[in-house]
Parts: C-alpha cells; structure tokens; sequence
C-alpha cells in the first residue's frame, strides 16, 4: 500500500493474492485493507492522558462492483458519527471517479482498567471533527 502525504488517504493497485480466479478482489480484502488504513489514519491523531481502548462493534462493507487484479484503488477514511463513547468511520474505495465499496467501521471506547464504557477524550473528539463526513 502507498500512503499519501494525507494521513486519511492510502493509494494501492489490487494485488494478485487478493483476488479470486475469476479476478475479482475478495470481499475480505476490502474489511483488511480498510482496517489497515483506519490504523493509518488513527496514529496521527493528537496524544491523550488516561486514553480510552477502542474496540470494534460494527464492521460492514457495501460492494458497489467487485474491484480486478491490477486495478487503481483508493481508499479514503472519514468520520461519519462521533457519539459519546463511540466513533462511526466510513472508508470510501473509489477507482477512478467510481465508488467500488465502502465499509463502515464502528469503535466504541472502554475504560482500560475494566473495559467498561468511557467517553470519547475531548481532544480526540476535536481532532474527529475535522474529518466528519
């Protein structure tokens, strides 16, 4: 994967281990690659004392066509909810000018101590605004 000067953003072509024999980008390959770029974009957030852990509660992916071996891809996170104690991002796959899929990822934050819910820092919650689709 290329990363692009935006921490948001990570240019790649479809490798050949991600596709099925009939060229087409396995669906799972879209969730890895959308995590792999999440983690990407949420290390350039801003340091916090007493940090909540995220974990995941919702993953999905919405394929608009199936994306072949070789192809442009680009994959863009954005934030899509902030609540309380989670944060809904939406990862755009766009080739091109066209959408191919997007997965939705949902983290809901916990207390390190006894992962019971705790509420998103307000620093990392400013930091998320800036990025709200």
């Amino acid at each position: 994967m290329s990363q692009s000067k935006r921490p948001d953003v990570t240019d790649m072509r479809v490798p050949f281990r991600d596709v099925d024999m009939n060229g087409r980008m396995f669906l799972a390959s879209y969730i890895s690659y959308a995590e792999s770029v999440l983690a990407t974009f949420w290390s350039s957030r801003p340091d916090v004392d007493d940090e909540p852990v995220y974990s995941p509660s919702k993953v999905s992916c919405m394929l608009h066509r199936p994306l072949h071996y070789d192809e442009p891809v680009t994959f863009t996170a954005t934030v899509d909810k902030i609540g309380v104690r989670s944060i809904g991002f939406l990862i755009a796959v766009e080739t091109g000018d066209e959408r191919a899929a997007e997965v939705e990822i949902i983290w809901q934050a916990h207390a390190p101590e006894d992962q019971s819910p705790a509420s998103l820092p307000e620093e990392t919650r400013d930091w998320l605004y800036r990025f709200l689709d």
